[in-house]
C-alpha cells in the first residue's frame, strides 16, 4: 500500500468484490468499499459518524488546519468564512482572468515544438488561481511548486505508514528533501499574504479580521495547491485522452469553433459547450484526482450491508466507484457521451468533488476553469501525445501524470 496505493486498492477489489476488509494493524480495521450506495452511507446519509482518516495526519503536517484537512467547530468556520467567494454569482466573476492566463500561455508555446503538457498546464493553473483569489500572478512559481509539492505528497503517503513520525510540521522541516519543500511554499503564501493588491479572497479574509497569521498562512496555502494541482491534473489527463480519441477531439474543436467564433471564451460560453463539459467530466471520471476519500468511523455503523466497527478507516475511492462495471457499462473506456443529457444513475456513482457537506468548496470555481481553459487551448492550438510515449501514473494525495507529458504543439 506504501509504494502503490492505487494498484493495492484495485488488486484488492478485482480479487475481493466491492467490499473488502483489510487487516491494518494490531488495533484497526480497514474498510475499502467501491460502491456509490457506500460513498452516500459515510459522506452524506451518516456523514455525522465520520471524521477524517488518522492518513490524512501527515497532510495536516504540510497544510495546517484548512479546510482540507480541520474537523469540527475549526472546519465550519473556515468552510463559513470562505464559501461566499465561491458562490456561482461570485465565480463567474473570475472568468475574465482565467481566460486572459489561459490565452497568455497558450500563446507562448510556439507552433511544432515538444513540451510537457503537464508542467505547463501547473503553470497556468497556479497563475490562475492567483490572480483570481489571491491577486498575485504566480506562473513563475509553477515548477519549483510543482516539485516542492511532489517531495511532501510522497513525505505524506510515507508518513502514513510511520504515525507519529512525520505528523508535525516540524519534523517536515528536519527531514532533507522536505524541509526545502515546505520553506518553499511557506515562502510563496508569505509574499502572497503581504503583496499590495489581494485578490477577492484574500481581501475577504483579511477584511473579516477572524484568522491569526498562521491560520491564514493554512487557508491560503491549502487553498493555493487545492486549486492548481488538481486542475492542472484533469486538464492534462484530458489532453491525453483527447489526443488518442481523435473523433471525440474534432467533435470539441467543431463545438469550440460554431459557439465561439474565433473570439475568447467567457462565461456565458460554459452552458453551450456541452461536449465540452462532457469531455471533462468522463476525463474526471477515469482519472479523478482526489482518486481516494478516506474517514474514520466515530461509532459502529452499517454501511450498505457492511457492518463497520467503532475505529475502524473506511476508504471510498472515487477511482473504483468511477470504473464499477455494475454502474458503469465499458467503465475503462472514454465515451464522453455518457454525460450528454440526462442519465439514469445513483446519485453518488460519480463524485469528483467528494459528497455531502465536505464536498470540495471549489468544486464551481474548477469546473468553470477548466471548460474556460480547453476551450481556449482548442480555440488554437491542438496537442499530441508523442508516438510511443507511455505516461506513468502516481497516485498519492492527488492522482496526476508521473513525471512529464511529452506533447507536440501545432496551431489549428
Amino acid at each position: 500500500m506504501a509504494r502503490d496505493p492505487m494498484g493495492t486498492y484495485s488488486g484488492l477489489a478485482r480479487r475481493y468484490g466491492d467490499a473488502v476488509r483489510v487487516p491494518f494493524g494490531r488495533e484497526r480495521a480497514f474498510f475499502l468499499l467501491s460502491r456509490p450506495e457506500h460513498a452516500e452511507r459515510v459522506l452524506v446519509a451518516n456523514q455525522d459518524n465520520y471524521v477524517k482518516a488518522f492518513t490524512y495526519r501527515p497532510l495536516r503536517a504540510v497544510l495546517g488546519d484548512g479546510l482540507l484537512t480541520s474537523e469540527g467547530d475549526t472546519w465550519r468556520r473556515r468552510r463559513r468564512l470562505v464559501q461566499p467567494v465561491f458562490s456561482q454569482r461570485h465565480v463567474v466573476g473570475f472568468a475574465p482572468q482565467m481566460v486572459e492566463a489561459a490565452v497568455e500561455g497558450v500563446e507562448r508555446w510556439p507552433d511544432g515544438v515538444t513540451l510537457d503538457a503537464a508542467g505547463e498546464l501547473r503553470k497556468l493553473t497556479l497563475d490562475i488561481v492567483g490572480r483570481a483569489l489571491f491577486g498575485s500572478g504566480l506562473a513563475g512559481e509553477a515548477r519549483r511548486t510543482g516539485r516542492a509539492l511532489e517531495a511532501l505528497q510522497r513525505g505524506a503517503v510515507i508518513g502514513t505508514f510511520l504515525p507519529g513520525v512525520l505528523a508535525k510540521r516540524g519534523v517536515y522541516r528536519r527531514v532533507p528533501g522536505l524541509g526545502g519543500a515546505l520553506a518553499h511554499l511557506d515562502a510563496m503564501v508569505q509574499r502572497v499574504v503581504e503583496g499590495a493588491d489581494g485578490g477577492e479572497l484574500l481581501n475577504l479574509l483579511k477584511e473579516r479580521g477572524e484568522l491569526d497569521a498562521e491560520e491564514l498562512r493554512d487557508e491560503v496555502l491549502t487553498l493555493l495547491l487545492a486549486g492548481h494541482e488538481t486542475t492542472a491534473a484533469s486538464l492534462a489527463w484530458t489532453l491525453m485522452l483527447l489526443s488518442r480519441y481523435p473523433a471525440a477531439r474534432e467533435r470539441l474543436e467543431d463545438e469550440v469553433d460554431g459557439v465561439l467564433g474565433g473570439r475568447k471564451p467567457k462565461a456565458e460560453d460554459v452552458d453551450r459547450l456541452p461536449w465540452t463539459k462532457a469531455v471533462l467530466s468522463e476525463a474526471m471520471r477515469l482519472y479523478p484526482p482526489a482518486w481516494t476519500i478516506e474517514r474514520d468511523a466515530v461509532g459502529d455503523d452499517d454501511v450498505a450491508g457492511v457492518p463497520v466497527p467503532a475505529g475502524a478507516t473506511i476508504a471510498v475511492p472515487p477511482y473504483l466507484i468511477h470504473r464499477n462495471a455494475d454502474v458503469w457499462p465499458n467503465p475503462e473506456g472514454f465515451q464522453p457521451e455518457r454525460f450528454m443529457g440526462e442519465q439514469q444513475r445513483h446519485r453518488y456513482a460519480y463524485l469528483p468533488f467528494g459528497g455531502g457537506r465536505r464536498i470540495c468548496v471549489g468544486a464551481g470555481f474548477a469546473m468553470l476553469e477548466t471548460t474556460l481553459v480547453l476551450a481556449a487551448i482548442s480555440r488554437t492550438h491542438r496537442l499530441d501525445l508523442v508516438p510511443g510515449v507511455t505516461v506513468p501514473s502516481r497516485a498519492e494525495i492527488t492522482y496526476r501524470p508521473a513525471g512529464a507529458v511529452p506533447m507536440r504543439v501545432s496551431r489549428r
